[in-house]
């Protein structure tokens, strides 16, 4: 068998309207695994990649800066598909300013996106997935998760917060058949880089030091999620695994 084939197997991914997610969302389809899509803007983009590759696709709406629908989410994703094998805790926001000026709404804002709303969907899947003895829970982590950066002082927190909650719910679930496991993205084309690709200062000092000459595009994340989600890595538990061009090896 081949250990990467996900076919009869449903995936959640959230914030799978665009970029990271929507690439792992396509990625997931294409090792055949049925999407179940979470976002706050209409899906029908993703939807449409995914249509020639014959997978069962539901939407579902839901705005993730609080954790009101985080059991709704698998409830609804056991009604339609009938099962909630993966969860791909994709969707996170990010506020810029100085440390010094830093808002306490956008400290709130961040960590409840980006850290605790996360926790909680995990927890509702693991509910699934302890019954049926197996699953995959994927955290979308960052560099951020092992170093400081600048003028990011939520989103560096709830990074590295997701990275210590990988680690402690593999600790806990691991013997119980669900692998948790988080990936560190480097520098991407997205939207949440919009304004760093923008900077010309900043742009050319982010590709002076990626190994690899470019910025990643949203499809070179995707390997790696098949990788986490299927059957290959099921002795794998608790990692951060970057894929970052090389960065963090410079």
């Amino acid at each position: 068998m081949n250990p990467f084939d996900l076919a009869g197997q449903t995936a959640i991914v959230t914030g799978a309207n665009t970029g990271l997610g929507q690439a792992i969302a396509v990625a997931l389809a294409e090792a055949g695994a049925d999407i179940v899509a979470i976002g706050r803007s209409p899906m029908d983009e993703t939807q449409t990649k995914i249509a020639p590759l014959k997978r069962r696709f539901h939407a579902i709406k839901a705005d993730l800066a609080t954790t009101e629908p985080c059991a709704r989410i698998v409830e609804e994703t056991c009604d339609v598909m009938g099962r909630c094998d993966i969860l791909i805790n994709n969707a996170g926001i990010i506020r810029r300013a100085d440390a010094i000026e830093f808002s306490e709404a956008d400290w709130d804002q961040v960590i409840d996106t980006n850290l605790k709303v996360p926790f909680f969907l995990a927890q509702a899947a693991a509910r699934v997935m302890l019954k049926q003895g197996r699953g995959k829970i994927v955290n979308i982590a960052s560099l951020l998760s092992f170093q400081g950066g600048i003028r990011i002082p939520s989103y560096t927190a709830s990074k590295s917060g997701l990275a210590g909650l990988t680690r402690l719910l593999a600790c806990e679930w691991a013997a119980k058949g669900i692998n948790v496991n988080a990936i560190a993205p480097g520098y991407f084309v997205t939207n949440n880089t919009d304004a760093l690709r923008a900077d010309k200062e900043r742009n050319a000092a982010i590709l002076a030091r990626i190994p690899a000459g470019h910025w990643g595009e949203p499809q070179e994340i995707g390997g790696a999620a098949v990788f986490l989600s299927s059957r290959a890595s099921d002795y794998v538990h608790g990692i951060v695994l970057p894929v970052d061009g090389g960065w963090l090896a410079r």
